[in-house]
């Protein structure tokens, strides 16, 4: 047995103890970090704008439509 585990009673079986250790080591282990976020283009706002007015020849009649 190693210094860091130490059973004080009663009489465990060697599958207790790589249960014990099992668990201890899930316990100690640092979390993952979460995934990365991924740009939801559906539901961005800016897709609800019409594209930008450009200055020339019937600027005027684009000026009108959606």
């Amino acid at each position: 047995m190693s210094d860091h585990l130490r059973i004080v009673r009663g009489d465990a079986t060697p599958e207790e103890i790589a249960a014990l250790v099992a668990v201890l080591a899930v316990r100690q282990a640092p979390p993952s970090p979460p995934p990365p976020r991924r740009g939801r283009t559906w539901r961005n706002p800016a897709r609800r704008m019409r594209n930008p007015l450009v200055p020339g020849k019937s600027a005027w009649r684009m000026s009108a439509l959606p």
